[in-house]
C-alpha cells in the first residue's frame, strides 16, 4: 500500500493520459479506494477555518487511519491485535481536556474502509473486523467512511463518496471535464465492470454478467475484472473508456453493498443502475440528491433473481426515453465536483465545493446539533434544579 500513499495520498500520477479519454492535465492518478484517510487529513492540514486553540474549535479532527491500521492484521489476527490501537486511541483522547467538553462528541475521524469492519460483535478470532466502533468512547465519536452501516448500529456513522482517479486543482478544469461528457458519443447502452463471483453460482452478478453478454445489438460492454483482467480494471484509463462510451453504468453490490464504480461512472457522465437501496439511496446523504430517479435508476435485485418475473435488464433500460436519459445524465455530470476530491497543493477558488468540503460541512452541522441538544438538556436540568 506504500506506493498509494505517494502525492498526498492520490498514489502515482497516470503519464500516458493523452489518448482522448483522460483530460489533458495533471490531475489524474491511481488512486487506491482504500487511501481516503490519507487524502482527507492531508486535505484537513490545508483547511482554512484551523485554529491552534482548541478551546475555540467547532470540531476535532482526529487523524488516525483506522482502515490502514485494521489492514495490517485483519488477516491471521487475534482480536486482541486488531482492537489494540483503537483502545489506545480511545484511553489517550479520554484523557485530554478537550475530550470532557463534550465527552468526544465534537469529534471525528475518517476511514477508507467500510464501517462494517469496526462493528464486530463478539471476541471470537473467526469473527470479522475490529470492534473499534463498540468501544463507548468510539460511539460518541462521528466516523466518515465509505459506507456507513445500513443497521443503525451507530448513528454517527456517515458515508462520503470512494476517491476516484481524478483530483483537479481548479474549477475551470472541472467544468471543462463536465463539457467534454456532455458531448461524449455513447454507443453502449449500458456497461458493467466487475468479476463474476465463483463460490456464488447464480448469484445477483452471475445473472447481471449473462445478461449483458447475451443484450441484443450488443447493446452492453462487459469489462471482466476477474484473473488477469484485474489489472485492467485499475487503470483509469480502461475504467473511464467504457464508462464513458455507455448511457447507463450498472452497479450490484460488491463485497459490500457500495463499490468505487458508483463514483466512477458518476465522474464519467454514466447514469448508475443500482439493484439495492443500500448502494447510494442510504449512503452519501451530503453528496447525492435525496430524490434518486432524478439521477439513477433502480431495478429489484430480488426481481433479477425471481426465474419466474424473467426480468430483462436490457428491456427496461430501452424503455427510458432520450429526455428521462437525457435529463439524468445532466444531473449526474451536474454531480461530478461533489463527488471529487480535489488536489490539495494548490488552494481552490471560493465557492468550489468538493467531496471534502462537504463532509466537513457535514460533520460540522451534524456536532453543531449535538451541541444545541445538549444545551437544551442542560438548561431543562437547571430549571427543575
Amino acid at each position: 500500500m506504500c506506493l498509494f500513499t505517494n502525492n498526498s495520498g492520490f498514489g502515482p500520477p497516470v503519464e500516458n493520459f493523452n489518448h482522448g479519454v483522460l483530460s489533458n492535465t495533471r490531475s489524474w492518478f491511481f488512486t487506491n479506494q482504500f487511501m481516503l484517510e490519507v487524502i482527507f487529513h492531508n486535505r484537513m492540514k490545508k483547511y482554512e477555518c484551523l485554529t491552534n486553540d482548541s478551546s475555540l474549535a467547532s470540531a476535532i479532527f482526529v487523524p488516525f487511519y483506522a482502515g490502514l491500521d485494521l489492514r495490517r492484521h485483519l488477516w491471521g489476527h487475534k482480536t486482541s491485535v486488531r482492537d489494540a490501537s483503537g483502545f489506545e486511541l480511545v484511553k489517550w483522547l479520554s484523557e485530554k481536556p478537550e475530550w470532557k467538553k463534550m465527552w468526544g462528541m465534537d469529534h471525528f475521524l475518517v476511514s477508507g474502509r467500510i464501517s462494517r469492519d469496526f462493528s464486530r460483535k463478539s471476541d471470537k478470532n473467526s469473527e470479522w473486523g475490529s470492534k473499534f466502533r463498540f468501544l463507548p468512547e468510539s460511539r460518541n465519536m462521528s466516523m466518515l467512511s465509505i459506507e456507513s452501516s445500513l443497521n443503525n448500529i451507530n448513528n454517527n456513522d456517515f458515508a462520503i463518496p470512494y476517491p476516484t482517479a481524478f483530483h483537479p486543482s481548479t474549477e475551470i478544469e472541472v467544468s471543462q471535464w463536465q463539457d467534454r461528457m456532455r458531448r461524449q458519443n455513447r454507443p453502449y447502452l449500458f456497461s458493467f465492470a466487475g468479476a463474476r463471483r465463483s463460490r456464488n453460482k447464480g448469484s445477483l452478478r452471475d445473472i447481471i454478467i449473462n445478461q449483458c453478454l447475451e443484450s441484443s445489438n450488443n447493446s452492453c460492454k462487459f469489462m471482466d475484472c476477474s484473473g488477469s483482467g484485474s489489472s485492467n480494471c485499475d487503470s483509469p484509463l480502461n475504467v473511464m473508456q467504457v464508462f464513458q462510451k455507455s448511457v447507463f453504468c450498472l452497479q450490484p453490490p460488491g463485497d459490500s453493498y457500495t463499490r468505487r464504480s458508483i463514483f466512477d461512472s458518476i465522474l464519467a457522465g454514466c447514469i448508475p443502475v443500482f439493484f439495492h437501496p443500500g448502494s447510494a439511496y442510504s449512503q452519501y446523504l451530503w453528496h447525492l440528491p435525496e430524490n434518486h430517479t432524478k439521477y439513477s435508476v433502480f431495478i429489484s435485485g430480488k426481481s433479477l433473481r425471481d426465474r419466474k418475473s424473467k426480468f430483462i435488464i436490457n428491456e427496461t433500460l430501452v424503455g427510458v426515453s432520450k429526455e428521462e436519459q437525457e435529463a439524468m445524465r445532466e444531473e449526474v455530470i451536474r454531480l461530478i465536483p461533489r463527488i471529487v476530491y480535489a488536489d490539495n497543493t494548490i488552494r481552490l477558488e471560493t465557492g468550489f465545493e468538493d467531496a471534502f468540503d462537504l463532509a466537513v460541512k457535514g460533520v460540522l452541522d451534524k456536532i453543531e446539533t449535538s451541541r444545541r441538544v445538549i444545551k437544551e438538556k442542560e438548561k431543562a436540568m437547571d430549571s427543575i434544579r
